[in-house]
């Protein structure tokens, strides 16, 4: 079985920047009311960018970060629930926009674990010896998505994207993966698609907003993350205490600070960015590895999380 090391990371944002005063004059809330609930301050909103524009910009920071071209890629993976089209997929029009000709592209829809999950169909098909470099890239433009009257997720969400290259190596630096899933709760986090309309059935009118139960959201990452950490050590020889950065997904402060708490974790060790990004879903975490990786130092093991619509979960062990 092959090795895989990440060779390069990069990360864009969209054009604007949404503070928390000016959100509160547009709907019911204040700077006060956000900071002490979610940790956000600001959050980059498109201004016109894309999906694919995002997806682009940063995977071009990957592939220099790399110092590879993009015609050396043999698949690129884009994680996204804001597609700017159903066909093409984003990932070919990232394909076509990059000049990648070799590669094979196709998207996953996997809410904010999508990073996970596509790095570990990335991973998986270098391990197996299919292919020896592969671009994964989160990236969302969820301001489309968002009831901008309603405070309780329109304070939450910003628009990014972050990505990574997974390389064939003989010395393996991605030491475990784990992933799981749990339709019947999936209810709790909703983002409706086009209504079923056609010559049998009359349109009926759906919310074509994001809709999520807080609560029941906030209880079951609080719930979930411990277990994907503990999952994704078991059966190697790293220890809890080995890690030296936990990468989790962006969603609220208060979720990162209860982890820590449960764990018995120094929270310093919770990198942090929502301050300025807010929820980016799929692009959360590739943007924070992205800006964490100046503090890494080489032989540092490091463990992602993400967790989400799904209701879906997932964690990576690597070393720097």
């Amino acid at each position: 079985m092959k090795g895989v090391k990440i060779s390069g990371i990069g990360s864009s944002k969209a054009g604007y920047v949404l503070t928390n005063e000016e959100l509160s004059t547009i709907v019911d809330t204040s700077d006060e009311w956000i900071t002490t609930r979610t940790g956000i301050k600001n959050r980059y909103i498109s201004n016109g960018q894309t999906t694919t524009e995002l997806a682009s910009k940063a995977a071009a920071l990957a592939l220099k970060n790399a110092n590879i071209e993009a015609s050396a890629l043999d698949m690129i993976i884009v994680a996204t629930i804001t597609p700017d089209l159903f066909m093409p997929s984003t990932a070919c029009m990232v394909q076509s926009a990059l000049g990648a000709i070799k590669s094979t592209a196709f998207d996953i829809s996997a809410a904010c674990s999508g990073f996970i999950y596509g790095s570990k169909i990335a991973i998986n098909s270098i391990r197996c010896g299919d292919v020896k470099k592969v671009l994964v890239i989160g990236a969302e433009v969820l301001s489309k998505t968002i009831n901008w009257q309603d405070r309780n997720t329109c304070v939450l969400f910003g628009d990014g994207a972050g990505a990574v290259i997974y390389e064939a190596t003989d010395n393996n630096k991605i030491l475990n993966m784990y992933t799981q899933s749990d339709g019947k709760n999936g209810c709790s986090l909703t983002l409706n698609s086009t209504p079923l309309k056609n010559c049998l059935i009359e349109e009926k009118l759906v919310t074509p907003y994001m809709q999520m139960d807080g609560r029941e959201v906030y209880k079951f990452a609080t719930n979930i993350v411990p277990i994907c950490i503990e999952k994704v050590l078991q059966n190697t020889e790293v220890k809890l205490s080995d890690i030296k950065h936990f990468i989790l997904h962006q969603a609220n402060e208060r979720i990162l600070d209860a982890v820590a708490k449960k764990m018995k974790i120094d929270k310093s060790l919770f990198f942090k960015n929502l301050d300025k990004y807010g929820n980016t879903s799929a692009a959360s975490i590739p943007i924070a590895l992205y800006e964490a990786k100046a503090n890494f130092n080489t032989g540092d093991k490091i463990v992602l999380v993400g967790f989400g619509g799904g209701l879906t979960w997932g964690s990576l062990l690597l070393e720097w």
